[in-house]
């Protein structure tokens, strides 16, 4: 009986070992240490990196801000939940024009696009009253999402 008990004990510390090597050898920074607030995809390869920030949207509230983007700021991409850097760039054209953002459009949402549209938020249909830092707290998430929820029944 203890052949049998040791036999045991050996596979199960082969099969710990080969899943702890095959968790460290893939993990990236963002698997590492993630980030609640923000959802994000890796895609890598030749086409690049591509990261989504919907900033606490839920998928059907992100659908409806690319819609809005769609039928306003040449968005061309899919509908499909993930604020990624196609939905950002469309909404850095909006910031650009209305909103005093004066980045590049990149795609990617940093400080200055989230100045820009914390701006944006701070009109009193969507509450925003904090300060325009650039930082995307509880405060901006929760405007933005009220502004999801306007863009989603509109579009």
């Amino acid at each position: 009986m203890r052949p049998h008990i040791m036999k045991r004990t050996a596979v199960s510390i082969v099969a710990a070992t080969g899943i702890a090597a095959g968790s460290l050898a893939g993990a990236t920074v963002s698997t590492a240490a993630p980030d609640t607030s923000v959802r994000q995809t890796a895609v890598t390869g030749e086409v690049g990196t591509l990261a989504v920030y919907n900033f606490g949207l839920s998928d059907s509230q992100a659908k409806g801000i690319q819609r809005w983007l769609a039928a306003r700021w040449d968005y061309n991409d899919l509908i499909d939940g993930d604020l990624g850097s196609n939905s950002w760039k469309a909404f850095q054209r909006h910031l650009k024009a209305d909103w005093g953002y004066g980045d590049s459009v990149d795609g990617i949402p940093g400080k200055n696009t989230i100045k820009a549209l914390q701006r944006k938020l701070s009109q009193p249909a969507y509450g925003y009253d904090g300060p325009i830092d650039g930082i995307a707290g509880d405060g901006t998430k929760a405007a933005f999402k009220k502004f999801a929820d306007w863009a989603k029944s509109a579009y």
